[in-house]
């Protein structure tokens, strides 16, 4: 007699029962074969028969709570496959038929079985296959699957396309999947997040929600060999059983996390793919002899639609965090220096990472601000400032320099970071000098009650520069000694003029146009420093 198996899970036990005799009969009563003294278990709630050809068969016998067969209700006799899921009120059953069973049924024996029992198909091969029924069912049978089908492709494709996160995508396919493909206990969508060929796990989910809490967040359940080799060789893969494929026969970490059977699909959007689908279950799936290649085309054909909505998110995504990045960014770059960053990506986190780079430092401070702030209210002050700055920023700018900060009545810029310029000494003294002028037009034409003068000093050297700061707030600034020399610079340059250091005077093509100052002696720097300057007029 073949004999059934099933196995019963409650809590942390697990517990396995042969069905022996050819009606089995399960309840809460004692008498029955098989007592289970559980909630929502009616006294007498269902019965097993064997059939003449060897299969087994439940039967519901009028429970209050019904039961079910892989969360449908039996209402008529349903015969059992492997790997099936019976629910008895809260109780749950595992089908387990033994190999001769399974050969009984589906007369897929020996090697030929074997060999079916994995598909590895170029997904291209695939995206329209599901539609067509399978051949092996009669002409009546195949029209009605195929409109069906359409039917749920076009739903499925209405629900992606309205599906406004990763979340609402994923749901979509869950409930899809779930109820298309009943062998399938786990499922997982993986995406290039960052378009760096790193899949990572963005959403999964179990068949039953009970089962979702054991379901690590990590991946660490997953096959990432098979999910890696569909990403990069733009191949589907089934297997009905890892144990007999000689493909895995190397993956020992495939046994150990219990992956009997599994399937994976890559999301290809048009030419580039996106991430991967992947479905597993514990239990082979003898089945996939017969069906396999066409759940694998309807797998496929499923995540072609996700592909686009995938896309679609990553795009959106990725403009959210441009827009962060850019509003962050405009603060201390020019538009064309933005743009440029956005495009060259690698912005961990909107952060720009700190390096050592040869820039040109200038500070630009308004003279006699100290007496103006006597004379001036707070409001009037900060208008005269925030004017000031920002026509002296449009000629920082306009170089391509940096905005470092504000520092009081002072404008600290920096030419050379992030992007490298090799004429870093020139755009500097060219700002210098374009502020000055702009600063003589400002005040001809009556900019201010009274005309402004500014000290301008630069110097060129090796700085450190990037976002430095707490988690709560950075700044993107330059540090070091370079930048020390030109804050103290300012105070030996004459008003409405510009000073420079002998390292940036030696960068200058055209270094006529300044004159030597003489050598100065700055707090915290041990040697003479040769100054630079020119006037400006």
């Amino acid at each position: 007699m073949t004999e059934l198996i099933l196995r019963l899970q409650q809590g942390e036990t697990d517990t396995k029962v042969t069905v022996n005799q050819e009606q089995f009969t399960i309840g809460r009563l004692p008498e029955c074969d098989l007592y289970l003294p559980f909630g929502g278990v009616s006294r007498k709630h269902a019965l097993l028969r064997k059939k003449a050809n060897g299969s087994w068969a439940i039967e519901d016998l009028g429970s209050k709570n019904g039961t079910q067969v892989n969360q449908s209700f039996v209402t008529t006799a349903k015969e059992l496959q492997n790997g099936d899921i019976i629910w008895l009120g809260n109780v749950k059953l595992e089908v387990l038929l033994p190999i001769s069973a399974m050969q009984l049924m589906s007369q897929q024996v020996s090697s030929e079985g074997a060999e079916q029992r994995t598909i590895l198909r170029n997904v291209e091969q695939l995206q329209q296959q599901w539609i067509a029924a399978d051949s092996r069912n009669n002409e009546i049978d195949n029209k009605d699957k195929s409109i069906a089908r359409l039917k749920d492709l076009v739903d499925i494709a209405k629900n992606l396309c309205a599906a406004a996160s990763i979340e609402e995508i994923f749901s979509q396919v869950q409930q899809v999947v779930f109820r298309y493909l009943d062998s399938i206990d786990r499922l997982a969508l993986l995406i290039d997040v960052n378009g760096c060929n790193h899949l990572e796990l963005v959403n999964a989910a179990t068949r039953y929600a009970s089962e979702q809490k054991y379901l690590a967040a990590d991946g660490s359940w997953i096959s990432r060999s098979i999910c890696q080799k569909v990403f990069e060789e733009k191949v589907a893969i089934q297997t009905a059983d890892t144990h007999k494929d000689e493909r895995f026969a190397g993956e020992h970490s495939i046994l150990v996390k219990g992956i009997r059977s599994a399937m994976a699909v890559p999301l290809w959007d048009e030419t580039k793919v996106v991430g991967v689908l992947y479905a597993d279950a514990h239990l082979s799936s003898y089945h996939w002899a017969d069906d396999g290649e066409e759940e694998l085309s309807f797998f496929s054909a499923l995540a072609n639609l996700v592909a686009s909505s995938v896309q679609r998110w990553l795009l959106v995504e990725k403009l959210k965090t441009e827009e962060v990045i850019r509003h962050r960014l405009e603060r201390y770059h020019s538009p064309a220096v933005v743009q440029q960053l956005i495009s060259v990506g690698g912005l961990p986190d909107g952060r720009l990472p700190t390096t050592e780079s040869e820039i040109s430092i200038l500070f630009a401070d308004l003279v006699g601000f100290t007496a103006l702030s006597e004379r001036l209210t707070p409001t009037a002050i900060a208008q005269l400032l925030n004017n000031l700055f920002e026509e002296m920023l449009q000629e920082v700018f306009g170089y391509g320099g940096t905005l470092d900060k504000y520092i009081g009545d002072c404008i600290m810029a920096f030419f050379g970071a992030p992007e490298p310029l090799v004429d870093h000494a020139e755009r500097a003294t060219a700002a210098a000098k374009g502020m000055l002028t702009r600063l003589q037009q400002l005040n001809a034409n009556g900019f201010w009650q009274e005309p402004l003068q500014l000290r301008i000093a630069i110097n060129s050297g090796r700085a450190v520069v990037g976002d430095v700061g707490s988690s709560q707030r950075v700044d993107y600034t330059a540090l070091g000694a370079t930048i020390n020399l030109a804050a103290r610079m300012e105070a030996v340059c004459p008003p409405g003029e510009c000073v420079i250091s002998e390292a940036t005077y030696q960068m200058l093509s055209q270094p006529l146009d300044f004159h030597e100052m003489g050598d100065y002696r700055f707090k915290g720097i041990d040697r003479l420093v040769k100054v630079y300057q020119t006037k400006m007029s």
